[in-house]
This record gives C-alpha cells, sequence and structure tokens, in this order.
C-alpha cells in the first residue's frame, strides 16, 4: 500500500466527518505503526481500547493524546516482555507437576456463556440484596471508611462530579446537517403525538429462561441456514439442483448456504481456522474448512449465515469461487392515507386550528445507560436529561437499560444509602432494588411527564439490569409494579420492533457492535471497508439484533466497575433467537447503543444510530437527539400503491454531550 493510500485510510479511520487529520497527528500514527508494525485497522482497534480504558473521546486525535496512547502501549509490551520472563524463570524453580484444572464436560466450554448468567451472575437470579437504608442503626460502631479508600479496593475509579463536566451541551456529530434544526414549540402538546404500534410479539418474550434444551437449540439454528437457502434460490433465481453440500467431493461447481464458524474453541477467528457449518437438511450438519485463496476480498464473522459458490475437489475444503449476495427485507412503506393520518397527527389530531399548515417535526431522544457513574448513585445524566427533554418538548424519550446496573459498585456491595429525604417512608425490612428505581429514577420520568402531558416515554431492559428477572437474551420486560412510573412510561421487550407512526423503529440494547468488530475476520478488499458501516450492515443483511454465534467470551468484553470487572456478556437463550429476528421489513431507524465511539449513519436505507452510553465509568457521555420532518406526499413515486418512509432523508440526528 502507497504512503498517500495510507494517509487516506488514517484520515477515513481517525477523522472527524470531513475534517482531514492534521499532519503532525498523522506523522505520530505512522511512527507508531511503523514502531509496533500495525495496520492501519489494527491501529484504529488498539486506539478504540484505549480511549474505552481511558474513558475518553475517540474522535478527539490531538496530537498531546496520541502522545499517551503511544506511550501507554509501549508500557504494555514492557509489561507483557517482563511477565514471559517471569513465567520462564517460575518454570525453572518448581520441579513439582500440577493436576490439570478440569473444567465443565461440554466440549467446547461455551455453555457458561449461553445457557447461564455465568460466574459472578448466579447470585442475582435468587433473592436480591436489599440496600442498607439505614446502616448506622443496625451496625456496631467502628471506624468510618471513606467513599473514595471502599471504591478503591473494589478496584473502581475515584470520585467524579458530574456538575464539573466539560462541554456539556456539545454536539459531537450531526447526521443530514441541512435540514434545519427544530425550534422548540411555545407550549406543550396536551396529548400524544404518537401512535405506537407493535411489530414483535412481545408475549413470547415471556419464555422460561435457563431451560435451554440442546436439541431445540441445534433445530433453532439448522433452520436459520434452510430459512436462507429459501431466500438465496428465489433471490438469486437458482434451480435447487444448483445447491449442494460444501461437505461432499466433488469437481462440479455448487451454491453451498451455511454458517460461519471456527475449528477451535478458542483464539480469533483467522483464514487457516475458517470452516462453513452446514444444516442437516443440506450438508449432514458437517463442517468443512474453506480456502478463501481466490477471493480479492471477504469479511466474516462467527455465525453470519452466507450463499458461498465452489467446489470441494479433493474431499478436504471448499475453494470458494464467489460469495453471492443476500436478499435484504423490503424497505419499510406505508399508504398515502396512512401517512396523511399521521401529519394530521402531527398538527394535533383532525379537530387542530391550523389543518393546512405544515405540521411541527418529530422530536425523539434515544439514549442508553448506565444513568450514573461508578461513584455514586445520584444519577444526575438521568436527570439532565430529562430536563433537556422538558426544556425542549419532546415527543419521545427512548430509555435502554442498563437503569439499575449489576455491575456498579455500589449495587453489587449492596452497601449504600438512599437519600435522606425518603427514609421516613421506607420499611428498611422490605426495602428492594424496586424501591431503588421509585425513589432514584422514577422522580426524573414523571417529573418531565408532568412538564409535558403529551410525551411518550420508552424503557427497554438489559441483561445487566438487576430489577429484571428475566436474565437471558432475547428479554422479556420488567413488570412495572411497585416502581413508580408514570401512566406516559411503557416498558417493552429487549429486542423489540415498534412503528412510532410511520417510523419503523427497531431497538437493542445489546452492544453487538462491539462483538462484532471484535470478532469479525477482514482479509484483502472488503466489499464495506469502513469499519462502523460494516458492524452496521451486518445486522441489516442477517435480518438479525444479534447474529453473532457463539458471542464474545465475556472476559475479552469492555471492563465493568465490579470486581474483576468481567460483566455477563451476551447470555444468548439460543432455543429463542427467532426472537431476535427483525419483522417483516427493514427498520426506518435501528438503535443499538454501544461502548464504540457514538454515530449516527445511513446503511442500506436505515438510519443506525448509537447513541452512545448517558454516563461513562467516571464521566459524562452521549445521547442522540433526532428530529423526523413530515414527508411531501405531493413529490413521493407511488410503488404498487405504497410510499417508501425515507427517513433517512427527512431525519436530522444530532449526537450531543449530557
Amino acid at each position: 500500500m502507497s504512503e498517500s493510500e495510507i494517509v487516506a485510510e488514517l484520515n477515513e479511520q481517525f477523522g472527524s466527518g470531513n475534517k482531514k487529520l492534521e499532519a503532525d497527528v498523522v506523522a505520530e500514527l505512522r511512527s507508531i505503526m511503523r514502531l509496533h508494525e500495525l495496520s492501519v485497522e489494527d491501529l484504529f482497534f488498539k486506539w478504540e481500547s484505549y480511549c474505552i480504558k481511558m474513558d475518553i473521546d475517540a474522535a478527539q486525535t490531538a496530537l498531546e493524546t496520541l502522545r499517551h496512547f503511544k506511550q501507554d502501549l509501549h508500557d504494555t509490551l514492557e509489561r507483557t516482555s517482563r511477565s514471559h520472563v517471569k513465567i520462564k524463570t517460575e518454570k525453572g524453580v518448581s520441579g513439582t507437576p500440577r493436576a490439570p484444572r478440569v473444567s465443565g464436560g461440554d466440549v467446547f466450554g461455551m455453555l457458561d456463556s449461553l445457557t447461564t448468567p455465568g460466574a459472578g451472575r448466579a447470585s442475582k437470579v435468587g433473592p436480591k440484596r436489599t440496600p442498607a437504608v439505614s446502616r448506622i442503626k443496625a451496625e456496631p460502631a467502628s471506624s468510618p471508611v471513606k467513599l473514595a479508600d471502599q471504591l478503591d479496593a473494589m478496584g473502581a475509579i475515584p470520585p467524579s462530579s458530574f456538575n464539573d463536566r466539560a462541554n456539556a451541551g456539545e454536539t459531537v456529530e450531526i447526521l443530514n446537517d441541512q435540514l434545519p434544526a427544530p425550534e422548540p414549540p411555545i407550549a406543550p402538546f396536551s396529548e400524544s403525538r404518537i401512535k405506537l404500534t407493535a411489530a414483535s410479539d412481545q408475549k413470547k418474550l415471556a419464555y422460561k429462561p435457563l431451560a435451554m434444551k440442546v436439541s431445540e437449540s441445534s433445530e433453532i439454528l439448522d433452520d436459520r441456514i434452510d430459512d436462507f437457502v429459501s431466500l438465496v434460490m428465489q433471490y438469486h433465481k437458482l434451480e435447487e439442483s444448483a445447491f449442494g453440500s460444501a461437505a461432499s467431493q466433488s469437481t462440479s461447481e455448487i451454491v453451498a448456504v451455511g454458517r460461519i464458524a471456527s475449528d477451535s474453541s478458542e483464539g480469533k477467528l483467522n483464514a487457516a481456522s475458517l470452516v462453513l457449518e452446514t444444516s442437516r437438511r443440506m450438508g449432514g450438519g458437517l463442517r468443512v474448512p474453506l480456502n478463501v485463496s481466490k477471493l480479492r476480498g471477504y469479511q466474516f464473522f462467527p455465525g453470519q449465515i452466507v450463499a458461498l459458490k465452489g467446489v470441494n475437489s479433493n474431499g478436504h475444503e471448499f475453494t470458494i469461487h464467489q460469495i453471492l449476495d443476500l436478499p435484504l427485507l423490503p424497505n419499510a412503506a406505508s399508504t398515502p392515507d396512512s401517512l396523511g393520518a399521521h401529519i394530521q397527527r402531527l398538527r394535533g389530531g383532525p379537530d387542530a386550528m391550523d389543518s393546512d399548515s405544515d405540521p411541527a417535526p418529530l422530536n425523539v431522544i434515544f439514549a442508553s445507560g448506565p444513568y450514573t457513574a461508578d461513584d455514586n448513585l445520584d444519577f444526575g445524566p438521568l436527570k439532565a436529561l430529562c430536563n433537556e427533554a422538558a426544556d425542549i418538548y419532546v415527543d419521545a424519550l427512548v430509555l435502554t437499560g442498563p437503569f439499575i446496573d449489576m455491575e456498579h459498585p455500589l449495587i453489587a456491595s449492596g452497601d449504600f444509602d438512599l437519600p435522606e429525604e425518603y427514609l421516613s417512608s421506607i420499611d428498611p425490612d422490605t426495602a428492594t432494588m424496586s424501591t431503588v428505581f421509585k425513589y432514584l429514577i422514577s422522580p426524573s420520568l414523571s417529573r418531565l411527564a408532568s412538564a409535558n402531558p403529551g410525551v411518550t416515554i420508552l424503557l427497554i431492559p438489559s441483561v445487566r439490569d438487576v430489577l429484571d428477572k428475566h436474565v437471558s437474551w432475547p428479554q422479556d420486560a420488567f413488570p412495572r409494579k411497585e416502581l413508580g412510573l408514570p401512566k406516559a412510561a411503557k416498558i417493552i421487550g429487549n429486542p423489540m420492533t415498534l412503528s412510532m407512526n410511520e417510523i419503523v423503529l427497531g431497538i437493542s440494547s445489546q452492544d453487538v457492535l462491539f462483538e462484532l468488530r471484535h470478532e469479525e475476520l477482514i482479509g484483502g478488499r472488503p466489499q464495506e471497508p469502513r469499519l462502523l458501516e460494516r458492524a452496521c450492515r451486518y445486522l441489516v443483511e442477517q435480518r438479525h439484533y444479534f447474529p453473532l454465534f457463539p458471542p464474545t467470551d465475556r472476559k475479552k468484553l469492555p471492563k465493568t466497575g465490579r470486581g474483576d470487572g468481567v460483566g455477563p456478556g451476551a447470555v444468548l437463550d439460543v432455543g429463542y433467537l427467532k426472537l431476535g429476528e427483525m419483522v417483516n421489513v427493514r427498520p426506518d431507524v435501528l438503535v443499538v447503543p454501544s461502548s464504540l465511539p457514538p454515530f449516527a449513519k445511513v446503511v442500506e436505507s436505515v438510519l443506525v444510530i448509537n447513541p452512545g452510553y448517558l454516563s461513562k465509568r467516571r464521566g459524562a457521555g452521549t445521547y442522540a437527539k433526532m428530529t423526523v420532518y413530515p414527508p411531501d406526499l405531493a413529490k413521493q413515486e407511488l410503488t404498487g400503491g405504497m410510499l417508501a418512509h425515507k427517513i433517512f432523508e427527512r431525519a436530522r440526528v444530532e449526537i450531543t454531550r449530557i
């Protein structure tokens, strides 16, 4: 690759919008690449990991920050070298052999991350720990322990003040900045301008977790492959005779549909470990190694359903000649009458005074938990967000969990107090985590609903929510009883596809983007060179909110603030993965919160939004504000009596610091 191509790729990965990197920044990045023999993509991966660890914005590539990053890489390399020397020395001293540690009985050791919540999470399934409402009376006198010392003992970060945050309200990124920024209404709307319609069947999410059967899980995985066989056959107009088993030796070229997998349970997917897993109907469930030497470029990840054209001439490996495109779900569309009714609803209903005027655009705020920093339970970021939503009279506030995060150091220890003003109305013997939610989270939502009677509030749980007894994904909604929520608040499942007026909204609180980025295998010149767009396209192409299988080892996920820093991971219930599929059409808007840098991008006519986390472990985070302007029915073309929504053209999205 030439120097100009490397610089162009650096600008693409590290640049912010259309702004190119400064010459000294490029020079520093090139220096790091040469010093550590890294490609641009590997350098970007390490940069993102460093930003997550240091809790800084990956888009801010200042020269001083890059120098700290360079020093961190150097220190890490030194520590690794020293640990290798230490291991060799210890091996030379020790002469007593030790018995190997034996884990469970499954071959790949995957049951811990798939069928159960995993170590450190099982205790949460039973009775939840009651918060200490008044420890002073209950505990004997002892020397006081400072909060900073307590957090330090748990491996947490030092205290920080949300009120002292920098750059509050700063806009990080704008999508469709040619659309005007909306003016807040003079007064709130008297009733909701939003009509909600669920596309997903939420009742099916109420299945019994932790009761997965291997036979049922294998059938679900098989059925997904067979479903794509039919889709590929119809999309490419192929005869059934064109399909075959990649594991069968033959000199004839065939089309093989299967699931990408690795021949090893450890390590990252690579070209040498790449195998295709067939269904029992198409290939007897066999796995066959894949030869990618004839491909100019490829992009794979474990669990990806692919259609490959090639040949298995030696009976040992399937040589790929071509990767066939998978058909996408159709774009969402509505009848002109339906769109007209939604426009009238934005005006205030059929009795609105200005029934012929242009209605005010729809305003929606998206935010994702955690909603408070690791050193407190003040929920300052949530209060600030609700105040902002009340000031601009948003039509909808969409919040994804975790709300009360089981990985929060204080929640995990159970050693915290509720505010004194609530102690008179709380019985210490009956207080639960629902009590914590009622007095620390619900008041902010109630004040918002009181200030803006027309607001719609949607709450989506997370597998890290201590409130939700449904511990696996796909995940049922947690019960609202005893939470003190306003009537405007609705709790839905995870994931969920629903319509907000004409807008088809898909949302999942799982951090699938980080896991896809971590597990994917890229070779040659991939179809989509840009990392974030590529990860988003995987979701649209695979028609699923979590197409990765098996999920990333939870030890490789971003560290949490509790104990050893290892979170629960994806916690998939494989037998119900079909509930994670997108329904009927491509979503107009796809919301997938992630620890990756926040963004708003258009991928295959889908507006994909990562609002980021509202609160980071030791600082404030970001949220997304979407303004959707009504369609101009006169200028749109009918297709089969339907009008495409094209939300990606008429939505302005702002990623903003709280």
